[in-house]
């Protein structure tokens, strides 16, 4: 059986599917997923109920080519070591199925597309934090900090959190304190989510010669900046009910939400302490469910009337 991840040498046809289906690869669809999943709850709660679709259908297409253009710069940025680590030899520049150059001249075109759009049918601010969502992921993440400080997660959780401003923007034109809080939340959820997934492939980051937390700390002092991060979501979390406002409805779904990811997070610290397995990927699957929770109450409490 041929393996679907084996190289081609460049100019090779693959044929249309193939390649389209490595484009999207290239986009990094599963983040793209998660970072849409914010916006919208956001619009809502800008909103304070249903947005124009047109402007929700804008902002979705637009944010998708952004963070697909983000996706794609860091994937020809880090194509030489993507060729190292298990997790992404599948990746289109290292199987050969889309060339570096087709892939630079790819994500350029995205963030052009992106840009116009939030720009012509939406306003400048949110074009102009589109910009600097792409411009913060690729030059100070990817190119400047994710391979010379076992803090890059945490920068990386800044790019994270600029849909939730772009979200904000399109709707009002301008930004207050309740989006900067929700930007918070993702700011400080990122650590707790990614490095249970970066513990599980620590050899990879090892090989790769990322100096990611989990490469270059012992397992005690990850599981406590885990446990850490975690907190500071939580109370992050609660923050949005005096600075929104919200209603009870959210605060007592964020409360429960945060306790169990608390107490997962202190399982896995636990773990750790006792040098068993710390099974970490119960704790990233976990926290991708809490996230989409604490976003789902947002979207859910800004249309309940008595919320306004």
């Amino acid at each position: 059986m041929t393996s679907t991840s084996a190289p081609h040498a460049v100019g090779e046809r693959i044929g249309f599917a193939r390649t389209f289906k490595a484009y999207v690869a290239l986009t990094k669809p599963r983040v793209m997923e998660l970072l849409l999943a914010v916006t919208i709850p956001t619009m809502f709660l800008a909103q304070r109920g249903v947005p124009s679709l047109w402007l929700v259908l804008v902002t979705l297409v637009g944010g998708a080519l952004s963070a697909g253009s983000a996706g794609a710069f860091n994937c020809y940025i880090d194509r030489d070591i993507d060729r190292v680590m298990n997790r992404t030899k599948g990746r289109p520049l290292v199987t050969g199925e889309i060339s570096d150059r087709s892939a630079l001249i790819f994500a350029s075109a995205l963030a052009v597309v992106s840009t116009a759009l939030f720009a012509v049918f939406t306003n400048w601010l949110a074009a102009g934090l589109s910009v600097a969502a792409i411009a913060f992921y690729v030059v100070i993440y990817s190119l400047i900090l994710k391979r010379r400080t076992p803090q890059n997660i945490v920068w990386g959780g800044a790019a994270g959190g600029f849909p939730v401003l772009i979200g904000w923007a399109v709707v009002t034109g301008g930004l207050t304190w309740t989006p900067v809080v929700l930007f918070l939340i993702i700011f400080f959820w990122t650590p707790p989510h990614y490095w249970p997934l970066s513990w599980r492939y620590r050899q990879d980051y090892r090989e790769a010669g990322i100096p990611m937390l989990t490469v270059v700390r012992g397992r005690v002092t990850v599981g406590l900046q885990i446990v850490l991060y975690a907190w500071a979501t939580v109370l992050t979390t609660l923050l949005l009910i005096i600075v929104a406002p919200m209603s009870p409805v959210y605060a007592l779904i964020a409360l429960a939400a945060g306790v169990w990811f608390l107490i997962e997070s202190h399982r896995l610290y636990s773990r750790a302490i006792r040098h068993s397995d710390p099974a970490p990927m119960k704790l990233f699957h976990l926290s991708n469910a809490y996230l989409t929770l604490i976003f789902l109450a947002i979207a859910v409490d800004a249309l309940l009337p008595f919320a306004r």
